[in-house]
């Protein structure tokens, strides 16, 4: 099947209302549009050298949670969520009541999103993968009772309140679990000779078109993203998330999703999945860029510490994965005592490292400002 002359799949009348029928994606693909070769060579630039970069920074995988924190924030932004970075980083006793279930979201989502680059050492990744992290995802917050981890059994829509004004309306659920196999064989054909970027593209549009579940469809398909750039070696660390590009364009990440179903317009949303790959990916060397100068700054300063230097690099350290903290979590986190404590935020604090955000005397709450900065 050519990419320029994709049939998308066709309108199904039910009882009362039209369901989309998508075309099975489990074929032979050839990429016949030079404007996305070119996108996809550009794409491909950037993702390289942002997997060579985060292979070179030392401890990466502190500075990869706030990475999978963004992606949560922006991710469940857009299903509606008010929660930004600020909040997402702190302890759920800090956030104000009315902020905590879309806090918990958020949390779902960052959960979801480690439990599954954890699995991938074991799982390939599968519809089993997927449904784990549905489950997460759903555990405790709106949609909880919307067959958390199953694929759904009864109709869905989107926009509009009933299946008679909705916006779209994806397949019948009959077909679910038929259209679901082929995309898992999709992911594994290893006789497909499509570029990576090209088949996750089309894995993307796919099951957003699919819509398996009763809810949280968006946010599993953005995290099928990253799986796969991780499962199939595009990516050894986790470290490209679309969320951030998606929300900052969110209109024609919609509008491109529909005219591949109403228009048949495959390379259209192609070409802008693959800018956005070649965008994140940029920023995303450029944030890891802005990371290393910040920290030989702040380890610079913490030479004139003398003797504390030792505690202060552990500090440190602790800061770039809980960068907004109290002096409680810093105790038990380095194993020393609340005056010890007290007096080393007062010397990050001299240092410009750290600002104090409630203006109490007790309970006070800590922030690693110029960091949490690089990833607003």
């Amino acid at each position: 099947m050519n990419i320029s002359s994709f049939k998308s799949g066709k309108f199904v009348q039910r009882l009362q209302y039209k369901s989309f029928e998508p075309t099975p994606i489990n074929t032979q693909w050839h990429l016949d549009n030079d404007a996305v070769a070119l996108l996809l060579s550009k794409a491909d630039q950037k993702l390289g050298e942002l997997n060579a970069f985060s292979q070179l920074i030392p401890d990466v995988d502190f500075f990869i949670k706030m990475h999978v924190l963004k992606e949560g924030t922006k991710s469940s932004r857009i299903e509606g969520t008010q929660t930004n970075i600020d909040e997402a980083i702190q302890k759920e006793e800090f956030i104000n009541p009315e902020k905590k279930d879309d806090w918990q979201e958020v949390q779902n989502y960052v959960q979801a999103m480690n439990n599954s680059i954890a699995a991938l050492e074991r799982l390939p990744l599968s519809n089993r993968l997927l449904k784990n992290a549905h489950k997460i995802i759903l555990h405790g917050v709106r949609g909880k009772h919307k067959q958390p981890g199953a694929f759904r059994i009864s109709q869905n829509w989107i926009g509009g309140s009933s299946l008679t004004d909705a916006k779209f309306i994806p397949p019948h659920h009959d077909g679910i679990l038929e259209y679901m196999a082929d995309l898992e064989q999709f992911i594994h054909n290893e006789n497909s000779a499509l570029p990576h970027l090209i088949k996750i593209g089309i894995l993307h549009y796919q099951f957003e078109t699919i819509y398996p579940f009763l809810d949280g469809n968006g946010r599993i398909g953005r995290l099928l993203i990253t799986l796969y750039l991780v499962s199939s070696g595009l990516l050894v660390k986790p470290t490209l998330y679309l969320s951030d590009f998606f929300e900052k364009n969110r209109e024609h990440y919609y509008d491109n999703l529909t005219s591949v179903r109403t228009k048949n317009d495959l390379v259209h949303w192609l070409k802008f999945f693959l800018e956005g790959i070649r965008v994140t990916a940029e920023n995303s060397i450029l944030t890891f860029k802005e990371i290393i100068a910040l920290r030989v700054s702040v380890e610079t300063k913490i030479i004139t510490l003398g003797k504390k230097q030792l505690l202060a690099k552990k500090l440190l350290q602790n800061l770039y994965s809980q960068p907004i903290t109290d002096m409680q979590s810093i105790a038990i986190a380095l194993n020393v005592s609340i005056p010890t404590v007290s007096r080393l935020l007062n010397d990050f604090i001299r240092l410009g490292i750290l600002v104090e955000l409630t203006g109490f005397k007790r309970n006070r709450v800590f922030v690693f400002e110029q960091y949490v900065k690089l990833f607003r």
